[in-house]
C-alpha cells in the first residue's frame, strides 16, 4: 500500500497540471457553447454532451464544432 502511494505521489507533478488543463478545457468550451448560437456541425446540446468525455471532447469542440468567428 505504501509503495502504491509513494508511486502517486511522484506522478503528481504532472497528474496536477493536466487536471488543471482538462479543467480549464472544459469550462472554456462550455463558455463558448452557451454563448454562441451557431455550430459547424451539431447542435448546443450535441457539443455539450461530447465536452463531458474527458479531454477528447473540449478538444473535438474546439477543432470540429467551433463555428469561425
Amino acid at each position: 500500500m505504501e509503495e502504491m502511494l509513494e508511486t502517486l505521489r511522484s506522478f503528481l507533478p504532472i497528474l496536477i497540471p493536466l487536471a488543471i488543463l482538462l479543467f480549464g478545457l472544459t469550462i472554456a468550451s462550455w463558455i463558448h457553447i452557451f454563448t454562441h448560437q451557431n455550430y459547424r456541425i451539431g447542435s448546443r446540446w450535441l457539443w455539450f454532451s461530447i465536452s463531458l468525455i474527458s479531454i477528447i471532447g473540449p478538444l473535438l469542440y474546439f477543432f470540429i464544432g467551433k463555428e469561425e468567428d
